[in-house]
């Protein structure tokens, strides 16, 4: 084995460690992600720059699918390549699948989303969202302009929440950022060098509108029912925009009314989705474990998650481009700040207003705060740290 190969094996390694450890430990929806792997990725490792990171933010918001996924798959594809990107998903998304496809196995109804750790994970989502909202605002919003901008980002999305508003501010944003800063000289940070080619940017995307128009076709042509899920899963990954919560909606309808599973199947499910770390996305392993056994499980996760890589691994490649042009560098400047007002509206609603419901739970959410802020421990003790508060509120 040559140095090449045995440092890139060590690379693969690490990533996927790391990944596997925020799986594990990230509770709170994707949101939550975004500041455990703001956490993680940037203030801690320096896999990327701040600047960086907040215009890959700004990018999967803007994409459909689940944007926490997306972010994690552009990380793993800055530190190591293609392969990269696949460990760093399978890290962060394996934990909940494997617990997910257990739960439907034991057909087990027990609703432990309402136990007393899991409250406290509720607590510790609102913390790392809060300290990372503080760090991404003093980087992209240092402005008057801008903090409007942020202001009627956070005004509208708390204001009309339908799937498509998110989508809609942040149009909005790159037009006013346009208008304002596209001859504005900006510190964009380091370029961040993406091992893919443009032609594999085109085939991914060329691959993605495929599927999406040829999938009904091909449901309705063959009858059959591996071909009826992968369009079911395929089609609500790819038309769902503002997060993992929306996804729901879209896979009730295709599941219920249809006879292959009952709403009480369907809401336990969903309890037990809440219930574990990692992408809500994950909920799909549940649904067609329930109808086909693990196998299908596994093959749901595939068939939902698809578009998500399809669309980042297919803009990645022109990333560099994009944000280095003085017009859409504009645009951007917009977009970063949108996405702090869409963050600050996330932290209120649906995480805090879901997470802080007593007065126990504002200080034990104080706690950890400084924990980590004030006293700099890693997130994973006030992870733990968030489990066990949360289990003595609901004793006492």
């Amino acid at each position: 084995m040559n140095e090449d190969t045995d440092s890139r094996i060590k690379t693969l390694m690490e990533i996927l460690i790391v990944s596997t450890r925020l799986g594990l430990t990230s509770f709170g929806g994707p949101i939550a992600h975004l500041g455990y792997f703001h956490e993680e990725y940037v203030r801690r490792r320096k896999w990327m720059d701040e600047a960086a990171y907040a215009d890959l933010v700004a990018l999967c918001q803007f994409l459909p699918g689940p944007a926490s996924s997306q972010v994690g798959i552009g990380i793993g594809v800055v530190r190591g390549g293609l392969v990269g990107g696949l460990v760093s998903f399978l890290g962060f998304t394996l934990p909940s699948v494997i617990a997910l496809i257990l739960f439907a196995l034991m057909l087990n109804t027990y609703g432990f989303e309402d136990a007393g750790w899991i409250d406290g994970m509720k607590v510790v989502a609102v913390v790392v969202v809060a300290h990372a909202i503080i760090g991404m605002a003093q980087k992209l919003t240092p402005d008057l302009e801008r903090r409007t901008i942020a202001l009627g980002a956070l005004v509208i999305t708390l204001l009309w929440q339908t799937a498509f508003t998110q989508v809609g501010v942040i149009l909005l944003a790159g037009i006013i950022g346009f208008i304002l800063y596209h001859n504005h000289s900006t510190d964009d940070g380091d370029t961040v060098h993406f091992p893919i080619s443009k032609r594999v940017g085109y085939v991914c995307l060329s691959l993605f509108f495929a599927l999406f128009v040829l999938l009904p076709v091909l449901r309705e042509a063959t009858s059959n029912q591996w071909m009826a899920m992968l369009d079911s899963f395929y089609r609500s990954g790819a038309l769902v925009f503002g997060g993992g919560h929306v996804v729901l909606p879209l896979l009730e309808r295709e599941f219920v009314p249809t006879g292959w599973m009952t709403a009480q199947e369907f809401l336990a499910g969903y309890g037990a989705a809440q219930a574990v770390p990692g992408p809500l996305f994950t909920f799909a392993a549940y649904l067609d474990t329930i109808i086909s056994g693990w196998q299908g499980g596994l093959f749901a996760v595939f068939a939902i998650f698809l578009p998500a890589f399809l669309l980042i691994l297919g803009s990645l490649p022109f990333w560099n481009m994009l944000r280095s042009n003085p017009n859409i560098k504009g645009a951007l400047t917009g977009i970063n700040a949108a996405v702090v007002g869409i963050l600050i509206s996330a932290l209120y609603n649906p995480i805090w207003t879901s997470s802080i419901n007593q007065t126990a739970d504002f200080v034990l959410a104080a706690i950890l705060f400084s924990m980590l802020v004030h006293w700099k421990l890693p997130p994973w003790v006030v992870v733990l740290a968030g489990a066990a508060g949360g289990t003595l509120i609901a004793v006492l």
